[in-house]
């Protein structure tokens, strides 16, 4: 990702507790280095006892990616990146009666992505990730600003 260079991301991802819809912002900072953050939220029902109950879980994260392009020559519409995030996951539950309801702490995870670009403007994205919070990936597409 050159320097100086935003954009965003938005899909869907991969998750034992729900499908998240998730909304994120990149930044080139440095040659080759891309920093950036998330917002992500998804549901889903969970049995206790007797009873069902729809949870929810909200996550924020930062991320630092290394984009391999120029290291594999790589033509200028793939873009080939892995990196750490840093996020913060909470989980609700909107009845009283579920006791269910806690935070992630902070918690860091790595993940290896690339996107494709149609045109030079809009592209799609795939990443799968792993850490101690939350393991998955996610699917979308991704629009330089």
């Amino acid at each position: 990702m050159p320097i100086g260079q935003a954009q965003l991301n938005v899909g869907v991802g991969l998750s034992d507790y729900g499908i998240p819809v998730y909304l994120g912002f990149d930044y080139g900072a440095l040659r080759n280095l891309s920093i950036g953050g998330e917002l992500s939220i998804r549901s889903y029902d969970e049995r206790w006892g007797q009873n069902n109950y729809r949870r929810s879980i909200t996550g924020l994260a930062a991320n630092a990616n290394y984009h391999f392009n120029s290291v594999l020559l790589l033509p200028s519409n793939v873009d080939f990146y892995a990196g750490l995030n840093l996020g913060f996951y909470n989980w609700s539950s909107p009845d009283a009666g579920y006791y269910g309801s806690h935070s992630s702490g902070l918690g860091l995870g790595l993940q290896v992505g690339s996107r494709y670009y149609f045109t030079r403007k809009f592209g799609i994205n795939l990443e799968f990730g792993g850490g101690n919070t939350i393991s998955g990936g996610k699917v979308g597409l991704t629009f330089k600003l």
